[in-house]
Parts: C-alpha cells; sequence; structure tokens
C-alpha cells in the first residue's frame, strides 16, 4: 500500500490541474461566502437566521470543482492511457484505487479546512459591521462554539465525502465529461426537483436523500427540528452515497479490461 500512495501522491502534487483546482475550491467557498454575508443586514425588525450556515455557503459552489478533482483523480488516466502503466506497475487494482481515495481525501480535507475556516473569519470580521452583534444575539463566529465546530468540521467531511463520490463514479463510468454531469447532477438537481414537487411527503423525501440536500444538513446550527433530517444523520447520507460509488467503481474496475 505504501508504495502505491508514494506513487498517488506524486501524481497529484506534481500535475498543475489538482493544485489548480484545490486553490480554485478554497478562493471560490471563501468568495461566496464573504459575498453572502456581506449582503444580510440585521435590521430593527430582527436578525434572524443562521448565521453560522450563512457563512459556510461557499461549499456549495466550491464542492464543484472537488468534483472536477475526483473525476479527473483516475478518469484523466483514462483519457490518456496512463491507467495501462497504473495497473502494470500495481496489478492489485483495489490497492491502485484505495491509494487513489486515501490520497485524493487527504488534500481536499485539507483544502476543505482551509476553506471552512478562511469563511467563518470573513464571516465574524463581516457581520458585526452589519448589526449582528451580540447585544442582538448574535456573538461573534468562532469554533469554541460546539455548533460553529460541527458545522466547520462537517463541512470538510463532505466535500472529502464529495470527492469519493466524484472518484467512484469515474472509476465506473471511465469518461470525465459523463462523471462530471452524472455528479453535478446529483448534487444540483435533486434540490430543485424537490422544489417541484408539490407533495410534501415527497419533497422532505429527497431532501433526505440527495447527497448534498441531506449532507449540508451538517451546516445547520439553529432551529436543528425543522431540518429533514438530522446533521449527522445527513452527512452519513452522503457517506452512504460516496461508499456505494466506491464500491460500485471497485468492482467494475477489478472486473473488466483497462
Amino acid at each position: 500500500m505504501r508504495p502505491a500512495l508514494h506513487t498517488e501522491w506524486t501524481k497529484i502534487r506534481t500535475v498543475a490541474s489538482p493544485l489548480w483546482l484545490l486553490l480554485g475550491t478554497v478562493v471560490a467557498t471563501v468568495a461566496l461566502s464573504a459575498g453572502a454575508t456581506s449582503m444580510v443586514r440585521c435590521t430593527s425588525t430582527g436578525c434572524g437566521g443562521d448565521m453560522t450556515k450563512l457563512s459556510l455557503i461557499g461549499v456549495q459552489l466550491g464542492q464543484a470543482l472537488v468534483v472536477i478533482l475526483g473525476v479527473l483523480v483516475i478518469a484523466g488516466e483514462y483519457s490518456t492511457g496512463m491507467i495501462r502503466t497504473t495497473l502494470a506497475v500495481m496489478p492489485r487494482r483495489a490497492t491502485v484505487l484505495a491509494a487513489k481515495a486515501v490520497t485524493l481525501a487527504g488534500v481536499v480535507a485539507a483544502a476543505g479546512t482551509i476553506a471552512a475556516l478562511g469563511s467563518l473569519v470573513a464571516g465574524r470580521l463581516l457581520l458585526p459591521g452589519h448589526a449582528f452583534t451580540t447585544a442582538r444575539g448574535h456573538p461573534a463566529l468562532s469554533l469554541a462554539d460546539g455548533p460553529t465546530l460541527r458545522a466547520a468540521l462537517g463541512s470538510v467531511l463532505y466535500l472529502t465525502l464529495i470527492a469519493l463520490l466524484s472518484l467512484g463514479v469515474a472509476t465506473a463510468v471511465r469518461d470525465s465529461a459523463t462523471s462530471i454531469g452524472i455528479v453535478l447532477g446529483l448534487l444540483y438537481l435533486v434540490p430543485v426537483l424537490s422544489q417541484m414537487i408539490g407533495d410534501p411527503r415527497w419533497q422532505r423525501l429527497l431532501q433526505q436523500i440527495g447527497p448534498m440536500s441531506a449532507g449540508l444538513a451538517i451546516q445547520a446550527t439553529t432551529d436543528l427540528h425543522s431540518l429533514p433530517i438530522g446533521p449527522w444523520a445527513g452527512l452519513g447520507v452522503t457517506a452512504g452515497w460516496a461508499a456505494a460509488a466506491l464500491l460500485a467503481g471497485g468492482l467494475l474496475l477489478r472486473g473488466r479490461d483497462a
């Protein structure tokens, strides 16, 4: 396993695209979060809303770049034919996929940590200027607050799971464009579809099983009783999607020619 990890780490740090995608994830996440917190206002009628969740809203954009990275980790090798060399050097295909998953999870978790912390720092700096103060019932965002820490840690785990989901889908599909389309469709179209359905029961069900709508429940820190699914249970749903995709991809990788 160690040689496989070393090989995958060498690949991911010596190619330019992973670095740019990771940097883009951080920038996009923090930029959207800062933009959202700079637009909200606490008026004389009240200061409602979940400011922690709002400060982490950039994850919804940053995950798109994580999807691309997760897909390219293996689909890029299929497009260039490099996968044949990889499998010739490391014939144990399950080990190859595991090494890719561990390396991908590590770099995405690192970038996700920077992105989540940067988003919270932006919220901590911007929100008091818009009257979100302790006197109005909104203390400054802090990781010392349990729900805020859970939301930040959960956002990092969510991005990591989305990367693994993308890797699994790309391993099964073996085409970059198709894989990216499938994962982005799962993430962004399911919430839209749930809003188009008139039946509240089906709407709630889609919100409970969608990888993004369920997973991002981990960011909520207020009114948890009104959520379609609990924070950790929602993240578990996303983990289930990632595990299923990796299992399917691994089985197909072992059972067919490169």
